[in-house]
C-alpha cells in the first residue's frame, strides 16, 4: 500500500511518453481532429496501442492518485513536518484535472464537445468577469478552431509542469522521510530505500502493469463513453452529458446544488477543501489505526465520495445526494478536528508541550525530544 507514489511517477512519464507519440500524428482542427484519432487507431503502426495506453492511462493516473491521497488521509500524511509536500501534491492533483479535462476534448466526439460546452460554460457565472473570460478561453463566442488549439497546446504544456513540481514533492518527501503505518513522526530505526524498498517498487510496477494492461488489451473502451466515437456535431445534443469516471464526484456535486453558481463554488470548493487538512487536524496520533472514533467516520467519508460519482450514472434519492454532499464538507471541517479532540484527551498522548507549541523546531532538536517519547517507545 506504500507503492502508489512511485506507481503515481510511473502513471506520469507513460502519459508523456504516449502523448509526445500522439502528438506527431494529431491535428488540432475542428475538421481533422476526429479523422487524425482514428488515422491514428487505424493507419498508424502501433497508433491503436499508443492510444488506448493513453485513454486508459488517465483513468489509472486518477485511480492511483485517489488511492494515494486516501492513503495518505488515514495516516494523516498532511501534518508537519510534511504540509508542504501534501500542499504540492494537492497543487498536482489539480493541474491532472486540469489536462485530463483538456485532453478529453482533443478527440472531438460527441462527448468530448458537448463536455467542454457544459464546463466552460460554468466559468459564464463568474460575476462581472466572467463573460470576458469566457470569450478569452474560447478565442471567440463559440467553441472553435482556436479553441481547439488552445486546449491542445495546454494539454501538451501542463503535463511538463507538473514533472517539475512532481520533482520538487518528491525532493521533500526525501528531506523530511516518508510517513510510516505507525503514524511515528521520525523512527530512529529505518532502513534505505535502496536496495529494500526499490524491490518493492519494482514488484509493484509489475502487479500495476498486469492490471494496466488488462484494461489495454481486454477492455480498452470500457472506461469511455461510446458517444465519443461519434464526430462532434454542435446540433446534436447527447441524451446525457457525463464526464470521465475520475470527475463523477465533483459533478455531482455540482449537479447536486440548484444555483448554478453556488454549485461551481462548491465544486472548486471540494478539492480546494484539501489544502485547510494540515490546519483543521488536530491529533496526537497520526495512523487511523490507532484511532477508533475517527477511521470509520473517514471510511464512511471514502463511501460517500463513491457513491457521489455512482449517483450521476443512477437515479438516487436526491436528499440522501443532498445528505452526502453536506458530509463531504461537514467531515473534514467539523467531524474530524472534533474527533481529534475527544481521541486526544482519551488516549492520552504524552507528547512534550515544547513541541505542541514549537512545531517549526529544527529536526535534529525534535528527534532528541522524542527519544524519550511514550508514543514510540509503545509502537516501534
Amino acid at each position: 500500500m506504500w507503492n502508489f507514489g512511485s506507481l503515481a511517477v510511473l502513471c506520469l512519464g507513460l502519459q508523456i511518453v504516449t502523448g509526445v507519440f500522439l502528438a506527431l500524428h494529431y491535428s488540432p482542427d475542428i475538421e481533422l481532429a476526429f479523422h487524425s484519432v482514428e488515422h491514428i487507431m487505424r493507419d498508424v503502426k502501433g497508433g491503436w496501442l499508443v492510444r488506448y495506453m493513453h485513454s486508459n492511462g488517465a483513468s489509472m493516473f486518477f485511480l492511483i492518485v485517489y488511492i494515494h491521497i486516501a492513503r495518505g488521509m488515514f495516516y494523516t500524511s498532511y501534518v508537519w513536518p510534511r504540509q508542504l509536500v501534501w500542499y504540492l501534491g494537492v497543487i498536482l492533483f489539480l493541474l491532472m484535472v486540469f489536462t485530463a479535462f483538456l485532453g478529453y476534448v482533443l478527440p472531438w466526439g460527441q462527448m468530448s464537445f458537448w463536455g467542454a460546452t457544459v464546463i466552460t460554460n460554468l466559468i459564464a457565472v463568474i460575476p462581472v468577469i466572467g463573460e470576458d473570460v469566457l470569450v478569452w478561453l474560447w478565442g471567440g463566442h463559440s467553441i472553435d478552431n482556436a479553441t481547439l488549439t488552445r486546449f491542445y497546446t495546454l494539454h501538451f504544456t501542463l503535463p511538463w509542469i507538473m514533472v517539475g513540481i512532481a520533482g520538487i514533492h518528491i525532493i521533500l518527501v526525501q528531506h523530511y522521510s516518508s510517513n510510516n503505518p505507525l503514524g511515528v513522526v521520525f523512527l530512529k530505526d529505518y532502513i534505505t530505500f535502496t536496495p529494500y524498498y526499490l524491490v518493492k517498487d519494482v514488484w509493484g510496477f509489475l502487479l500495476f502493469g498486469i492490471f494496466y494492461s488488462y484494461w489495454i488489451f481486454f477492455a480498452p473502451n470500457s472506461l469511455s463513453h461510446p458517444d465519443n466515437y461519434v464526430e462532434a456535431n454542435p446540433l446534436v445534443t447527447p441524451s446525457h452529458i457525463v464526464p470521465e469516471w475520475y470527475f463523477l464526484p465533483f459533478y455531482a456535486i455540482l449537479r447536486a446544488i440548484p444555483d448554478k453558481l453556488l454549485g461551481v463554488i462548491a465544486m472548486l470548493c471540494s478539492i480546494l477543501l484539501l489544502f485547510l487538512l494540515p490546519h483543521l487536524s488536530a491529533t496526537d496520533y497520526r495512523s487511523m489505526r490507532f484511532r477508533p472514533l475517527s477511521r470509520p467516520f473517514l471510511q464512511l467519508w471514502w463511501l460517500f465520495v463513491i457513491l457521489l460519482a455512482y449517483s450521476c450514472t443512477v437515479e438516487l434519492n436526491s436528499y440522501f445526494v443532498n445528505f452526502m454532499v453536506l458530509y463531504y464538507f461537514y467531515h473534514p471541517i467539523v467531524i474530524q478536528p472534533t474527533l481529534d479532540d475527544i481521541e486526544n484527551f482519551f488516549l492520552q498522548v504524552d507528547i512534550s508541550e515544547e513541541v505542541k507549541i514549537n512545531k517549526k523546531m529544527p529536526r535534529s532538536d525534535f528527534i532528541e525530544l522524542l527519544k524519550f517519547n511514550p508514543i514510540v517507545a509503545r509502537f516501534s
